[in-house]
């Protein structure tokens, strides 16, 4: 009788089948997503590694909205999960405060994703008052920049200030004619 009783409440076929349903929902849309994201940057001419930064954003994000939404599909009650998701957001907002400028930095990599007019192997100046610079953009990260000055030093410039200071186009697609790979 008890083993009767313990199938009955413990059978969590339908939960099983509705959490399969939104796996399934979520890895479609991730395919679609990330097929679209790829296509409109690669008419844009976006470099394949930020392609595959984005897309893990992507990833990232459908992972969090799944690990929001199944406790609800396993009847787990509002008021339980807003204890449990305040007790990590002050956890994670306290470490975030310390890193504010990591993922402003990692957000401002967004949204040079989607609008920054410059490619890697573009000649820019970023004009700082106190520290101007004239380099070939190497590599465009999730943190920073990697710029190559004339003189060969590389340069490391954060993505929040690229988006603070004013850029100018000097030539596009310096790389092979500035650089001096001997």
């Amino acid at each position: 009788m008890f083993l009767e009783i313990y199938t009955k409440e413990n059978n969590y076929t339908t939960e099983l089948i509705f959490t399969g349903i939104l796996l399934l929902f979520l890895l479609v849309a991730r395919f679609i997503l990330t097929r679209l994201i790829t296509k409109i940057s690669r008419k844009n001419g976006i470099n394949l590694a930020r392609i595959h930064l984005i897309n893990r954003y992507v990833t990232v994000t459908l992972i969090i909205i799944a690990l929001i939404i199944i406790p609800f599909i396993f009847g787990t009650e509002p008021h339980d999960l807003v204890v449990l998701f305040s007790s990590v957001f002050a956890v994670i907002g306290i470490g975030l405060f310390a890193i504010w400028s990591i993922l402003s930095n990692i957000t401002s990599g967004i949204i040079m994703f989607f609008t920054f007019p410059y490619k890697v192997g573009d000649k820019i100046e970023i004009m700082d008052k106190d520290y101007p610079i004239e380099a070939i953009i190497e590599d465009i990260g999730a943190f920073q920049l990697h710029l190559r000055l004339d003189n060969g030093n590389l340069v490391t410039y954060p993505n929040n200030l690229m988006l603070q200071k004013p850029v100018t186009l000097v030539k596009k697609d310096a790389i092979d004619e500035d650089l001096d790979l001997t």
